[in-house]
């Protein structure tokens, strides 16, 4: 896997990286259990509206802070992937308001191996039949914890899926420009074109009368819900970029399951939600694959 940095980072620092990818790994789900906790009386695109507003309004200042705010920004990749995390955000949160926390994360976690696939497709990059079929491995653990998830709450289910592969398509895209950007700027310009994407959605959904786009009037202590879902938001992502300054993406990426742990203590916590042992055998499958990955690449890169 490639190393991202951007110019003027720390050129090694694994320690404090490692330490920054594991608090953002477990403060991270709590945009997901904020979402889920105001799904019963908010929609899905309505919190995914907000959660780029507030981001936008938390970088703001810093971004205005910052020379040459626009000179070097790659508008239209920040554009596409302001959309690309839209989609993301949009599906997954639509996706727990019927999917146990846990579950869903867990499905989303193929999002590894699919940026296995995408890198050789799209990147060129060489992936030999030994990463193919941890990728294989990995699609068999989603599906266990699909399973019984579709028989109780159908195609939803597969949600998370769609958001995996929007995701993997938003980190493709910052491989390509993380090296040319400030990380504060490239997140604000997230934020700005993820709100204008979500407020064109939510002006559509207005008008077809679509479920998940309804507006409503949040009350006070949804607000602070919402605000806190931006906060988490915005400090968990920019956790992640500056993790990535200090070392290579192969060391940290295994980090990146430790989400799964955050999200079934939380599930537990505020939902009273467990993984039955499918699930968990399925969880498992899929950490372990994903483990395998990361190994092989990291292997290869060290060769």
């Amino acid at each position: 896997m490639n190393d991202i940095r951007s110019p003027g980072a720390p050129a090694n620092d694994p320690q404090s990286a490692m330490l920054l990818m594991i608090i953002a790994m477990l403060i991270v789900p709590g945009i997901d259990g904020i979402a889920k906790w105001v799904s019963d009386s908010l929609s899905a695109g309505q919190v995914t509206w907000s959660r780029f507003v507030f981001q936008s309004l938390c970088l703001l200042p810093l971004a205005l802070a910052r020379r040459h705010l626009w000179a070097r920004s790659s508008l239209r990749w920040n554009a596409v992937r302001g959309l690309l995390l839209a989609l993301t955000t949009g599906l997954f949160f639509f996706a727990i308001k019927f999917l146990p926390l846990a579950d869903a994360i867990a499905i989303f976690f193929v999002e590894p191996l699919m940026l296995t696939l995408l890198s050789a497709v799209l990147l060129k990059e060489s992936v030999g039949w030994r990463r193919y079929g941890a990728v294989v491995v990995g699609m068999v653990g989603a599906l266990l914890i699909i399973r019984p998830s579709f028989a109780e709450v159908g195609w939803v289910a597969v949600l998370p899926l769609g958001a995996a592969g929007c995701f993997s398509l938003y980190l493709l895209i910052t491989r390509r420009i993380a090296g040319e950007e400030d990380p504060v700027n490239m997140q604000f310009f997230v934020g700005v074109f993820g709100a204008a994407f979500m407020t064109g959605v939510l002006a559509l959904g207005s008008v077809t009368g679509w479920a998940a786009t309804t507006l409503t009037s949040p009350t006070p202590f949804e607000w602070t819900l919402l605000l806190g879902l931006g906060v988490i938001a915005t400090g968990g992502h920019l956790l992640i970029v500056y993790a990535f300054q200090r070392a290579p993406a192969s060391l940290l990426a295994p980090f990146q399951f430790v989400e799964i742990v955050g999200a079934t203590l939380l599930g537990f916590v505020l939902f009273d939600e467990f993984p039955d042992a499918v699930t968990c055998l399925g969880i498992a499958i899929i950490v372990s694959s994903g483990l395998y990955v990361f190994h092989r690449e990291r292997v290869l890169g060290l060769a």
